[in-house]
């Protein structure tokens, strides 16, 4: 869906929050100590900055100061990702539902933006932490390649190869996706992503 001069990302973001809550619910607890693609987390990190950041994305979306949301949740019992997830992610929808949410100025992370340009970097975040859980999980799920084509367009057009990435950008320098690569190891090599070694 296209709205004057931008293209709503609501739409591929609630898509996404569906694909990462499917995708959460089956973890295992024997799975929460397990490494991912981002070597600073083990899964249970992962899960918490996902159900943080969704929050601090919630805030955001309601107006509030979602810079003074902590990214990571705290307090979430093992067998309580996936309704910790459910709440903020139902709530973010809500929050992101107002038309004017989209035209609207607000702050994140990265500076001010439009609120339809801040959303579209939230698809691409989320798309990616789905692809790190997913890839840490041994990949339960097929992915949806429609939100990864989605946030792999904002990701080139954010972090563009003349933009260097230094110790200020959350993601590292990229990488080339190997030969035959679908469209979300595209996105995450493009954001520094390296696949796990199983053995």
């Amino acid at each position: 869906m296209t709205t004057t001069g931008f293209t709503d990302p609501r739409p591929v973001y609630a898509r996404a929050t569906e694909q990462a809550a499917e995708l959460i619910g089956t973890v295992r607890p024997e799975q929460l100590d397990g490494p991912t693609p981002c070597a600073e987390f083990d899964v249970r990190t992962l899960l918490s900055h996902i159900v943080g950041g969704t929050l601090r994305i919630a805030v955001v979306g309601e107006g509030g100061d979602g810079l003074a949301v902590h990214p990571f949740a705290e307090g979430v019992r093992d067998d309580g990702w996936a309704a910790a997830y459910e709440e903020v992610r139902l709530r973010v929808l809500k929050a992101w539902e107002p038309d004017e949410r989209m035209t609207s100025p607000v702050r994140v992370p990265w500076g001010e933006a439009p609120g339809h340009a801040a959303l579209s970097g939230y698809v691409m975040e989320l798309v990616t932490h789905t692809w790190d859980l997913a890839e840490a999980l041994g990949h339960p799920l097929e992915l949806d390649p429609e939100a990864a084509e989605f946030a792999l367009a904002t990701a080139r057009q954010v972090l563009p190869d003349s933009l260097p990435r230094d110790a200020g950008t959350p993601f590292a320098a990229r990488r080339r996706a190997p030969e035959g690569a679908d469209v979300h190891e595209q996105l995450a090599a493009w954001l520094g992503r390296t696949p796990l070694i199983r053995t």
